[in-house]
């Protein structure tokens, strides 16, 4: 009886001790609940079909692991046993580095983060190459340290999570990654806009949450990931990505926040995922190709961008994106290309295809004088923009901006604009925005709402054939 009692006194005292450690760690427990997405809308002017369950765009991987996350075939290696605490207080990115180390040189390992604990660890890069099929599965949470304060001096904070040098490699699982975003939106170092017009501050210096580098043959999965400081997930110099079934939320106030930016990778696909952000919900940067999104719901955001290109008179080359079946409502653009002034390369082969808008501001924009500063010097070259086809595009837009805005550049002429089946009401009031064209040819294969009688018919009377214009190859290999 004597030593019941004793083992009993421990398990209490050792129940005391994990909450003393961090009320900050027992907060996040309500992340583990899952969330009922809200409500269809109602009546809608398009039909959205779910994505095909095996969608097969042009050169997308197929997925390596057909079947569920947790039935792997390999050895699980546990953060726990190797020393991770879990307590949302403790530091256990030593722990996560053994685990990966010894699951890197086994085939078809999975390094599990294990539910109903909170794991703290600190800017980490988990190195590859190692034997296929590694996996890291998060089923609890997975957090920075929070904030810029609890940021150890030596750690880069341009990234938190880094993957290199990986191929046939998974991030999957039922948990969550927070990112702690708050104390870094509130740094004083970038204005970004606030609520009735106000001016907040916003990053500096902040991390990335996420990125893979110079990888191939990715899968991302069934994670959530929410709150980041800056990006949430990016992609640089990766080939074979495929996203599906995930879900970034963040407030549509946090600043720079985007949720999936690649950026000289190619043949990604996105499918079945949500994004609520501050910034772009996903953005392509150069040296992208063959990139496949469906089924993907945006907003609040910025919605789907390509670029910004052409920063610093750089050369950008974009080419074969598709965005179709998708939702985009309560941001400030729908779909876009923004490239700035001086940039050399060229956009082409670019298809937005049944697109859902809910109160949108500019639901259609091509920005050709993108600019973050109040003035921004004129130059003559442009990255050429080409082949562009919009179809089947309606919803609503909200009326202070016009719904569609094609700004091309005065020397390098968009062309080949398609436009087909769009229906663009105001979201409110009965104010009908004429669309805003200039120097942008292309034909309306059906009659437009709102019409568009700015297109210029044709192409211009000189199209430039200059090498600075052109990439070295149009199927994406640059």
């Amino acid at each position: 009886m004597e030593l019941g009692r004793g083992l009993l006194f421990i398990w209490i005292l050792a129940i005391l001790s994990f909450h003393h450690c961090s009320s900050n760690a027992n907060a996040r427990y309500h992340y583990h609940k899952k969330h009922k997405p809200k409500g269809s809308p109602g009546k809608s002017p398009v039909h959205v079909p779910a994505p095909p369950k095996n969608p097969d765009p042009p050169s997308i991987p197929s997925d390596p692991y057909p079947n569920d996350p947790g039935d792997t075939t390999g050895s699980i290696f546990d953060v726990t046993s190797y020393g991770a605490v879990g307590d949302g207080c403790s530091d256990d990115t030593a722990a996560f580095m053994e685990a990966w180390k010894a699951a890197c040189a086994v085939e078809s390992a999975t390094v599990l983060v294990p539910s109903d604990k909170v794991f703290m660890i600190t800017s980490a890069i988990f190195p590859g190459p190692c034997k296929p099929g590694l996996a890291l599965q998060v089923d609890g949470v997975l957090m920075p340290p929070d904030g810029p304060d609890c940021w150890p001096k030596a750690d880069s904070r341009q990234q938190w999570l880094v993957f290199y040098r990986l191929n046939d490699m998974k991030l999957t699982g039922n948990g969550v990654i927070e990112g702690n975003g708050q104390k870094w939106w509130d740094l004083p170092c970038k204005p970004h806009r606030g609520p009735n017009g106000s001016t907040l501050p916003g990053p500096c210096d902040s991390p990335t949450m996420i990125r893979f580098f110079m990888s191939s043959n990715l899968v991302v999965s069934g994670i959530k990931i929410q709150n980041s400081p800056q990006f949430h997930m990016k992609f640089d110099g990766c080939e074979g990505v495929l996203i599906e079934k995930l879900l970034i939320s963040t407030p549509k106030l946090s600043p720079n926040t985007d949720g999936i930016h690649i950026g000289n990778t190619k043949s990604v696909g996105i499918y079945n995922s949500m994004i609520s952000n501050g910034d772009d919900c996903i953005s392509i940067g150069p040296g992208c190709s063959d990139v496949h999104i469906e089924g993907v719901t945006c907003g609040p955001s910025h919605g789907i961008s390509i670029g910004s290109l052409g920063v610093h008179n750089s050369q950008a080359c974009v080419s074969n994106i598709t965005v179709r079946n998708t939702v985009i409502r309560e941001s400030d653009n729908g779909v876009r290309i923004k490239t700035w002034q001086g940039g050399t390369g060229s956009v082409s082969g670019i298809s937005f295809e049944n697109i859902q808008m809910e109160n949108v501001r500019n639901c259609i924009n091509i920005d050709q004088y993108y600019c973050l500063q109040k003035a921004c010097l004129n130059q003559t070259s442009a990255v050429y923009v080409r082949d562009v086809q919009y179809r089947n595009i309606k919803g609503s837009y909200d009326v202070r901006n016009t719904p569609i805005h094609f700004a091309c550049s005065d020397t390098v002429a968009c062309t080949n604009i398609t436009m087909a089946d769009v229906e663009l009401m105001p979201h409110e009031g009965e104010l009908m925005e004429e669309p805003f064209c200039w120097n942008a040819y292309g034909i309306e294969e059906t009659l437009s709402i709102p019409p568009i009688g700015c297109l210029l018919k044709g192409m211009p009377h000189a199209i430039t054939e200059s090498s600075q214009y052109s990439c070295s190859n149009e199927n994406g290999r640059f």
